[in-house]
C-alpha cells in the first residue's frame, strides 16, 4: 500500500505539480485571501484581546458537540446577530466553509432529488455530493440556458449550487437571473459568497435584495474578515432540519467562544471602517488600468492571468518571488491543459508602486 502512494506522489512530483508545505515568508501579498488586511490588522486584535483579558472563559474548550454541551449562549447570540445583518430569518454556524457546505449537501437532498452545480463550484460541494444520494449534474459556468435545459429535465426536487464571485476565475455569477430561474422551476438556490463578503458589501445577495429568493446563502470569515469559520443563513425550517439530519454538524466538536466572538467583533469593525473596502476597490481599479488580459471581474479582488503553459508558468511566478511577490499559480490538472493560470489576490493594503511593479514583470509572460 504504501509503495502504491508513494509511486502517485513521485509521479506528480516528476510533473513538477506536488504539494508540499511551506512556512509563510516575507513579501508582497498578492495570494493570501486577508482581502480587508483583517488578519494582522493591530487595531482590531486589541480588540479581541480586549475581550479576552474582560471574558477568558472565551479560550476555554467547548468539551463537546453543540448537542450534547458544546453550546452557548456566545455562539446562539452570534447566529442571531448575523441573521440581523444579513437579512435571514437564521444562521447555523459552522468551523469552516468546506464543512458548512458538506452540511447543506449531504443532508438536504435525497436520492429521488438532483445537485445541480455550476462546474466552476468549490471543491467542497463536490465533495459533498458524494456523502449525498441525490444525483449530481454539472451545468456549464455561468450558463444559464444550459441549466434550465437541464432544469426541464427534472423530475424531482433540485437544489442549484453557484457561488456569487468564482474563486479561480474572479468572475461573478448573474445571480438575479439565477434566483428567478430558480423561482420559474421551483428549485432550491443556495450560493456560496465565501469570495464577495466583506468585498462586495456583504455579498451579492444582499446587494441585490434577494434573501426571499436565495434559499440558503453561505458566508464564510477566513478570507476578507481575517477570522475563520461559516455562517449557513436559511430560515427555521432548514436550520432545525441541518442540525437534526447534518453529520459534519451533529458529530463535530463545537468551536471555542473565541472564534465567534472575533467573527461579531470582525462584522462591527468592518461597520466602522468602510475605507477598507473603498482602498481594496482603488487597488482593483489600480490593477485594472494596467491593462493586463483576465477572464475575471473588473469587481472582483481576484485576478486571474491566463498562462496557459505549465513551465512558463512557473518560470513567471520564480521570477516574481525573487522580486518580493508571493503569488500563488495553478498549473494542470487542478485546471483544464491550456487554462493554467496565475491567480492574484488583491488587498487593501497593497500599494500603487507595487501593483505597478508585479504588472510589470508579468507582461513580458502574457
Amino acid at each position: 500500500m504504501l509503495k502504491k502512494l508513494q509511486e502517485s506522489l513521485d509521479k506528480r512530483k516528476a510533473s513538477g505539480i506536488l504539494r508540499t508545505l511551506q512556512p509563510r515568508i516575507g513579501g508582497a501579498d498578492f495570494y493570501s485571501n486577508d482581502y480587508l488586511g483583517l488578519a494582522g490588522n493591530t487595531e482590531l486584535q486589541t480588540r479581541l484581546l480586549t475581550q479576552v483579558i474582560e471574558k477568558p472563559d472565551l479560550l476555554s474548550g467547548s468539551t463537546g458537540s453543540r448537542l450534547i454541551s458544546g453550546n452557548s449562549n456566545t455562539v446562539s447570540e452570534t447566529e442571531k446577530y448575523i441573521a440581523k445583518e444579513h437579512q435571514y430569518p437564521d444562521a447555523l454556524l459552522f468551523s469552516s466553509g468546506y464543512n458548512a457546505n458538506l452540511a447543506l449537501f449531504s443532508a438536504l437532498p435525497d436520492r429521488h432529488d438532483a445537485i445541480i452545480a455550476d462546474e466552476q463550484i468549490h471543491r467542497s460541494v463536490h465533495d459533498a455530493c458524494k456523502m449525498s444520494h441525490a444525483k449530481k449534474l454539472k451545468f456549464r459556468h455561468n450558463d444559464l440556458n444550459h441549466l434550465e435545459g437541464i432544469l426541464k429535465r427534472q423530475t424531482g426536487n433540485c437544489f442549484i449550487a453557484a457561488e456569487s464571485l468564482y474563486s479561480m476565475e474572479g468572475d461573478l455569477a448573474p445571480l438575479p437571473e439565477l434566483a428567478e430561474l430558480a423561482e420559474k422551476y421551483g428549485a432550491f438556490l443556495i450560493i456560496d459568497e465565501a469570495h464577495a463578503f466583506g468585498v462586495l458589501g456583504y455579498g451579492l445577495v444582499q446587494t441585490y435584495g434577494l434573501q426571499k429568493k436565495v434559499a440558503v446563502t453561505v458566508i464564510t470569515y477566513g478570507k476578507a474578515l481575517g477570522a475563520h469559520g461559516a455562517a449557513v443563513l436559511c430560515n427555521d425550517t432548514v436550520k432545525s432540519y441541518l442540525v437534526n439530519f447534518a453529520s459534519p454538524f451533529i458529530y463535530s466538536t463545537a468551536v471555542q467562544d473565541f472564534q465567534w466572538m472575533a467573527v461579531k467583533e470582525g462584522y462591527e469593525f468592518v461597520k466602522e471602517n468602510p475605507q477598507l473596502e473603498k482602498k481594496l476597490r482603488e487597488n482593483i481599479q489600480q490593477f485594472r488600468r494596467q491593462q493586463i488580459p483576465t477572464p475575471s471581474s473588473e469587481k472582483s479582488p481576484v485576478q486571474a492571468i491566463l498562462i496557459p503553459d505549465n513551465e512558463r508558468l512557473k518560470t513567471l511566478q520564480n521570477t516574481l518571488s525573487m522580486n518580493g511577490f508571493l503569488t500563488y499559480a495553478v498549473y494542470s490538472p487542478t485546471v483544464k491543459t491550456g487554462t493554467e493560470r496565475l491567480r492574484l489576490c488583491l488587498h487593501s493594503f497593497n500599494t500603487e508602486e507595487e501593483i505597478i511593479k508585479l504588472t510589470q514583470i508579468i507582461k513580458p509572460f502574457i
